[in-house]
């Protein structure tokens, strides 16, 4: 097993050394052809428009390659010491790439919609939708938005897309290495839905084709000419799903597999609609041949589509630092409203771009997440409590606890302690009593999916500990 993943690991490095050379020459006669006085000016064009297409082939290839080479050693290393300290350099690697394509994306997201909403109307230009002028950098912009496309095909037209792709393609692995590569401690929790991790795998992977493939034929129906039903049927199948993650996986992967749903949603817009509508826009400006409005249109509601994910998505990015909403009975319940109020907070902001303002969206989006608040808050836990002493606090901790947040940790999964939270000395576990409490007793999202087994029982007397002064004396 070991020689074939070599060979194919060995394979793929030389795949990614051709085309990254290919990629390379591609660029030089790019520039060659730019730069070549003997062609006209169409000629020359369509000549850098077939290279950048083939780039852009060669990039993508480029990028499967680099993932099969992490999966490659991810499969090579696993039943080694070294595969949680791979696992946990890969988890930051691509967690950071995943924010910073993320961050462009959804910066674009902002200012094309703010630049759609602030357009103003020129009398003159009927051929333009509008502009608008701006100040930025020490410097004057202005931008000028057409109905269609203008008449001559402008030279270097950036294209937005990239950003999209590599926010999706991070998001994708890094599902596999937070909670595939180890589905049955990170993904799959017995006390929810006993299966296997291909079975669990294969459900997570599955959703985000079906919620897709949904959302789609829904945006092909007349539902789409009608924002406010559009909006509210796909709220609720939006929930509908949510509701369905928190039944076959733990919380936390449930959060997250909603977060890559919406993600998916977003990134096939950008690749199966919007993309292909402006390069038909394109193509119908070169050849002078007349363009349907309505392609463009369609894309357009697409974009803003995205643009309602936005707020939801980055909530969801960071769910998981925050037990009160996975941790709570109703996970999806507490993801719904959250999702309403961040959605309602997104209308808002397009509503004020416009000049129109609202006076019932605001309130609401704020009543909504109150009212998240008070649901998620704590309940006192009953119960009358004996003297208890920190020894069996102590021993608690030592077989429940520490087999992960340990400076040397031996759990299967956890080679570094998770947030760098260590329960070795006394001391340790005095200073975190707070977080134990939230964590272990109300939420009881600690230990992951009760991994190791704590009771009810313990989990009192933890409390009872803690309320009585904590004391490690």
């Amino acid at each position: 097993m070991e020689t074939v993943l070599i060979i194919l690991a060995i394979s793929v490095l030389v795949i990614l050394i051709f085309l990254t050379r290919l990629s390379h020459q591609t660029q030089n006669l790019k520039k060659a052809v730019r730069n070549e006085e003997q062609l006209d000016e169409d000629a020359r064009e369509n000549l850098i428009e077939k290279f950048v297409s083939s780039n852009e082939y060669i990039y993508l290839g480029i990028t499967f390659c680099l993932l099969a080479i992490v999966y490659l050693i991810y499969f090579y290393l696993k039943d080694t010491i070294y595969i949680g300290h791979i696992q946990e350099w890969l988890n930051i690697v691509i967690r950071w790439m995943h924010i910073t394509f993320g961050i462009a994306w959804i910066g674009t997201s902002f200012f094309f919609v703010f630049m759609e909403n602030s357009l103003h109307k020129d009398p003159n230009k009927p051929e333009l939708k509008g502009n608008l002028w701006m100040l930025h950098g020490g410097g004057f912009w202005f931008v000028e938005k057409y109905q269609v496309a203008p008449k001559v095909m402008p030279r270097g037209v950036h294209w937005f897309k990239y950003e999209s792709y590599f926010t999706w393609l991070t998001g994708f692995s890094l599902l596999f290495v937070v909670y595939y590569f180890n589905a049955k401690a990170m993904l799959i929790d017995p006390n929810i839905y006993e299966m296997s991790e291909w079975m669990g795998i294969s459900i997570g992977i599955g959703s985000l084709a079906v919620g897709y493939a949904i959302y789609h034929a829904m945006s092909l129906t007349p539902l789409l000419k009608k924002p406010m039903l559009f909006g509210a049927t796909l709220f609720v199948i939006l929930i509908g799903f949510a509701y369905f993650y928190t039944q076959v996986f733990n919380a936390r992967a449930a959060y997250i597999h909603f977060g890559a749903l919406i993600g998916t949603m977003m990134a096939g817009n950008v690749f199966f609609v919007i993309i292909p509508a402006q390069k038909a826009m394109v193509k119908a400006t070169k050849e002078g041949t007349y363009l349907d409005p309505a392609i463009g249109q369609f894309a357009g509601l697409r974009s803003f589509h995205n643009n309602y994910f936005t707020l939801p998505v980055l909530f969801i990015m960071i769910s998981n630092h925050f037990p009160s909403t996975f941790g709570h009975e109703q996970p999806w319940f507490v993801l719904a409203l959250l999702t309403l109020a961040s959605s309602a907070v997104k209308h808002y902001m397009n509503l004020k771009e416009k000049n129109q303002q609202s006076v019932w969206v605001m309130p609401i989006a704020i009543l909504i997440l109150l009212s998240t608040v008070f649901i998620t808050a704590p309940q006192p836990v009953g119960g009358t409590c004996d003297e208890i002493g920190f020894t069996e606090v102590y021993t608690i901790f030592q077989k429940r606890c520490v087999s992960c947040h340990s400076s040397s940790p031996t759990d299967d999964v956890w080679t570094a302690p998770p947030n760098g939270v260590t329960y070795d000395t006394p001391q340790d576990i005095q200073k975190l009593a707070d977080k134990i409490m939230q964590r272990v007793v109300i939420t009881k999202t600690m230990p992951q999916n009760n991994k190791t087994g704590i009771t009810p029982e313990e989990r009192d007397a933890i409390r009872c500990w803690i309320e009585q002064g904590a004391k490690i004396d």
